[in-house]
């Protein structure tokens, strides 16, 4: 009978794999079938939880398209997006000009949400919220602060009993648009930084564990006493991560919202090209870590259908897929930057 079963999943699956390259056909009407269009992304893992959720409502309503994304990292997903391996790519940091440049299709950056990313911590025992100085977490990132007990840590969370445990940072291993973030606003307050390891997608860390993905970085802080790590809030919060309380550039304890991130975003009018950057906003209420992240298009597809159907899921995106960023972790994209993106899919052929 489990060999009866597996047989019939087999035949299942690969009627599903013929229907999948099978673009047209005969229903059991007799009419020809819908065409079937797919639709292969891959890149920045920060927005996978949200982009899985968006894509698989509508494939749950668009049976004839099919989206495969492949969460590789934003260096990664630039990487096959320029070598024309995949259908659209994504990164949380915006294609430089450079890189634009050496796609002969053109390319249309398009932000489809905002994230905060935070400082999530494995201290057993420990109670309260953990507060941390922008000048300490740009120290321990550093490997200058290697204990919890440091009193820079101490002075800022009176009332709570730090152990005399090592710190264990993490971070990512591969080529990252979180780390290019994360690193973005550590060299805007942190002269050590800035002139150190400085702004990038896989820099020379000072200290600390490797990890893939933000998946990676916090399944390796969930196994380990002591962790601490950068990770995108939604992984955080489906992770049931506790996450530190950041002193932004107004010098207030923040933790990161829905609120505190909109805060942080209300700040900066979004440029003609697209591409925003929040290395250190102002506001008593902003959180200082939040970022827009990019879906990478081309300008000219050599297939209408693809085309056709890419843009039909982007707009979804926008709409409906807008309604649920919130629960899922992220900040909604204000009206100005969604109005601006229906625009831009107008560049796309």
């Amino acid at each position: 009978m489990v060999r009866a079963r597996a047989f019939s999943l087999w035949v299942t699956a690969l009627s599903m794999a013929a229907l999948v390259v099978t673009t047209t056909g005969c229903g059991g009407s007799g009419a020809p079938a819908a065409e079937v269009v797919e639709l292969h992304g891959a890149g920045a893992s920060f927005p996978f939880p949200l982009y899985d959720r968006w894509f698989k409502d509508y494939v749950a309503a668009h049976p004839n398209v099919r989206v495969d994304y492949q969460s590789v990292g934003s260096g990664a997903g630039v990487t096959q997006f320029t070598n024309k391996t995949v259908d659209f790519g994504a990164s949380d940091a915006a294609m430089t000009d450079d890189e634009i440049g050496k796609v002969e299709r053109g390319v249309q950056l398009i932000p489809m949400t905002a994230g905060s990313i935070v400082l999530a911590y494995n201290l057993p025992g420990v109670t309260g919220l953990l507060r941390l100085p922008r000048k300490a977490y740009a120290d321990i990132f550093l490997g200058t602060i290697t204990k919890w007990n440091d009193p820079a840590l101490v002075a800022a969370n009176p009332g709570v009993a730090l152990p005399n445990l090592n710190i264990a940072v993490v971070h990512r291993a591969d080529s990252s648009g979180t780390t290019f973030v994360f690193t973005q606003h550590l060299s805007a307050i942190s002269p050590e930084w800035s002139t150190g390891p400085g702004t990038s997608r896989g820099p020379n860390w000072p200290a600390g564990i490797g990890a893939k993905g933000n998946e990676g970085v916090t399944s390796t802080i969930q196994q380990t006493a002591g962790a601490l790590g950068y990770v995108e809030y939604g992984y955080a919060k489906l992770s049931a991560l506790r996450m530190a309380a950041l002193e932004n550039k107004a010098g207030a304890y923040v933790e990161a919202t829905t609120a505190s991130g909109q805060a942080a975003l209300a700040g900066a009018q979004l440029p003609a090209d697209l591409r925003l950057f929040l290395p250190d906003p102002e506001g008593q209420e902003a959180y200082p870590i939040v970022t827009y992240t990019w879906l990478l298009a081309y300008r000219q597809y050599d297939k209408p259908g693809v085309a056709a159907a890419l843009k039909e899921v982007i707009r979804h995106c926008l709409d409906a897929g807008q309604r649920v960023s919130e629960e899922m972790g992220y900040i909604p994209l204000p009206a100005s930057v969604v109005a601006a993106d229906l625009k831009a899919l107008d560049n796309i052929k």
